[in-house]
């Protein structure tokens, strides 16, 4: 008996300037199946998935899409919608000042002859939320819930549109262990509706748990397909393909270690919200020896991020209680990021599309921001100095770039993590705070960030990294702390820290230390 295919993409290439971003790709995907797409950024994922959602119109790309045994063509979204196909993005595309029933049904509202008819929209709404099993008054607005509960709000707006086959972009990137799990089994149980699912992530654990059939993308084409149920999926078996080779150690082992005296120390740091007046952070001490990595563990919402902005200049101005900044045994507070920089601290910020780079500048552009003086010829910019400069961070981190005038935007997300790295690097900082460093990269991608971690401490940098992925603090760190609700309540060496050690720590409360 023959597979039953609700979609086939057959020898789709798909051409920008100077890169060849899908060649010759066949892609299919079985009927109420849950369809996993991996492979290292830059490897076409998104870009095919844009193509089946008609983001790049039919015209624009060579081959065919044929979705219920049909050849289609896709001239816009709205186009692939009316055939019921939805696409959820990695950025939510919510309206936050407006209601959850609002944003629902916003570009197909529910019409009473040439009014909208409210009423029936709550109605219908808060039976989307039910099929989402998301316990929330329709007319909250979206801005009041966190991404976990935004991003049901927006597979609520796909099924409203009576949608047949969701196309998940990095769904879980930005959400906690228990959002994460939660998003996992609602996408098994729209499965059981018959509804089909296809995933790009990078998050191989989540892939290995939940794909019924896995696809993997390398520079483009189709490497293979691996079917769950008879195929080898282990993520060693993954990686392999991904990157055309094996990664028998994700976390590379450093040359050597060395640390010298304490470079950075924080001192009884105390915070709180300036709005709502509640303390967001608890006396907190922490220190990073020259040449360390020290990671900074905990669950979302600890006050990690806190922490580190609180160091860095505190640009969101949060209210500092008490608090005190140690670099190099000199006392300081900063009352701004640039005299943070100007004593040496960086901060790589985990929104990097959002807070760390200008995505419709160029590369040598973005590397140039944080250190403008260097380039600075009497009174106008040395601008040949600057393709030399950013010529050289292309070079010595391994930038995947046509060129230094290459617009950011259009890197992959590893390629635009290197970029906002090399900006701070060009500072040539004696602390580096890398917030969430790997968020959304390939295993390839995050490979080389250790890499250039390692690199850095050797030469004699600290290094202070936050994230949410536990095995990378775990196989990064030299040491760690715990945080839970704003206290720090564990420190561990790596020789000590295991999973069960920082998870107990990270759920403990203040009044238990």
């Amino acid at each position: 008996m023959s597979e039953d295919y609700i979609l086939e993409m057959k020898n789709i290439t798909k051409e920008f300037p100077g890169v060849k971003a899908l060649d010759n790709v066949n892609f299919k995907v079985r009927r109420g199946e849950i369809h996993c797409l991996v492979g290292e950024n830059g490897a076409g994922k998104s870009t095919l998935m844009k193509v089946l959602s008609g983001v790049w119109k039919y015209g624009t790309y060579t081959g065919d899409i044929v979705y219920d045994g049909e050849i289609q063509q896709f001239h816009t979204i709205a186009d692939s919608e009316a055939k019921g196909i939805a696409i959820i993005y990695q950025e939510l595309a919510l309206f936050p000042e407006l209601s959850v029933y609002e944003n629902i049904y916003f570009g197909h509202e529910i019409m009473n002859g040439k009014q909208v008819d409210w009423n029936e929209t709550i109605v219908k709404a808060y039976e989307m939320l039910q099929k989402v099993k998301l316990d929330v008054d329709p007319s909250i607005k979206v801005k009041h819930l966190n991404t976990g509960r935004q991003q049901l709000v927006e597979i609520a707006k796909a099924l409203s549109k009576n949608c047949r086959l969701i196309i998940f972009d990095e769904p879980t990137s930005s959400l906690n262990e228990d959002d994460s799990e939660n998003l996992l089994q609602l996408m098994k149980e729209l499965r059981e509706q018959g509804i089909t699912c296809i995933m790009i992530s990078h998050k191989l654990r989540e892939v290995t748990a939940i794909a019924d059939t896995i696809t993997v993308l390398r520079d483009g084409t189709t490497i293979c397909s691996l079917d769950a149920k008879t195929d080898d999926i282990s993520e060693a078996n993954i990686i392999k393909n991904m990157v055309g080779r094996s990664m028998e150690n994700i976390y590379p082992p450093r040359e050597k270690k060395e640390f010298g005296p304490v470079r950075l120390e924080i001192k009884n740091l105390t915070v709180e919200n300036p709005e709502t007046g509640r303390e967001i952070l608890h006396d907190v001490n922490i220190n990073v020896r020259q040449g360390e990595i020290v990671g900074l563990q905990g669950l979302m919402g600890a006050g990690r991020t806190e922490s580190a902005l609180s160091i860095f200049g505190n640009p969101y101005k949060y209210k500092v209680k008490s608090g005190e900044v140690i670099i190099d045994g000199e006392s300081h507070w900063f009352k701004s990021p640039k005299e943070a920089m100007n004593a040496g601290i960086a901060y790589v910020s985990e929104d990097r599309k959002g807070n760390g780079l200008v995505l419709i500048q160029d590369i040598k552009y973005n590397i140039s921001l944080a250190n403008l003086k260097e380039l600075v010829n009497g009174w106008s910019l040395d601008e040949n100095k600057e393709i030399v400069v950013a010529n050289q961070f292309v070079k010595d981190i391994n930038i995947r770039t046509p060129s230094v005038e290459q617009k950011v935007g259009n890197l992959s997300g590893g390629n635009q993590q290197k970029v906002q790295i090399a900006k701070w690097l060009f500072l040539k900082p004696k602390v580096l705070i890398l917030d969430e460093p790997t968020r959304g990269i390939d295993v390839g991608a995050k490979f080389e960030i250790y890499s250039l971690m390692n690199k850095m401490v050797e030469e004699g940098m600290s290094i202070i990294m936050i994230s949410s992925e536990l095995p990378e603090v775990l196989g990064m760190s030299d040491r760690l702390y715990v945080m839970s609700e704003g206290y720090i309540t564990g420190e561990l060496t790596a020789e000590e820290a295991t999973e069960e050690k920082v998870m107990k720590m990270a759920i403990n409360s203040s009044s238990e230390e």
